[in-house]
């Protein structure tokens, strides 16, 4: 028992990227603060963390297993198309 609680604890490269991911979702105001409940917009921290993934990605290249370098390459793809689109419609 002891030894299954240990294992859900563990973080793994796809649980850093998605927690990543989710800390971006709230700066995009897609997901509520996990404390406050309300959304924020920080647009400047979820850039930095689709900076960070992108620096992740460069860094990673070649030691990844499939399914660790697609999330990864969709996590940045989708927060880029959300933070792209966040731009444009505060430009208008």
């Amino acid at each position: 028992m002891a030894d299954q609680k240990r294992d859900q604890s563990k973080i793994d490269f796809s649980n850093f990227i998605l927690s990543l991911n989710t800390s971006a979702l709230i700066h995009l105001g897609d997901l509520p603060d996990p404390q406050t409940r309300e959304r924020i917009y920080d647009i400047q921290s979820a850039k930095q963390t689709v900076d960070i993934l992108e620096l992740l990605k460069t860094k990673t290249e070649g030691n990844l297993d499939s399914e660790e370098f697609r999330l990864l390459d969709d996590v940045i793809y989708d927060l880029r198309l959300k933070y792209v689109k966040i731009m444009q419609s505060d430009n208008k």
